[in-house]
C-alpha cells in the first residue's frame, strides 16, 4: 500500500467520524470550519501513519 493510498484511507476514516466530532465541538462552543479542520486532519494522518507502521512492524515480528 502506498503512502498516498494510506492517506486516502485515513481521510475516509476521519470523514466518517467528522459529524460526531463536529457535534462535540459545537457543544463546547467551537464552530468547526474547513480552515480549522485542515491542520487537525493533517495531524490525524500523521498519527494514523505512525500507528499503521507500528502495527506493520509488530506483524512482521510475529511472522519471523
Amino acid at each position: 500500500m502506498t503512502t498516498q493510498d494510506k492517506t486516502m484511507m485515513f481521510m475516509q476514516i476521519a470523514m466518517k467520524y467528522l459529524p460526531e466530532a463536529k457535534v462535540e465541538l459545537e457543544k463546547a462552543g467551537v464552530e468547526l470550519s474547513f480552515e480549522m479542520m485542515e491542520p487537525f486532519l493533517n495531524l490525524f494522518t500523521k498519527v494514523m501513519n505512525e500507528a499503521y507502521d507500528l502495527g506493520k512492524e509488530e506483524a512482521e515480528k510475529k511472522d519471523n
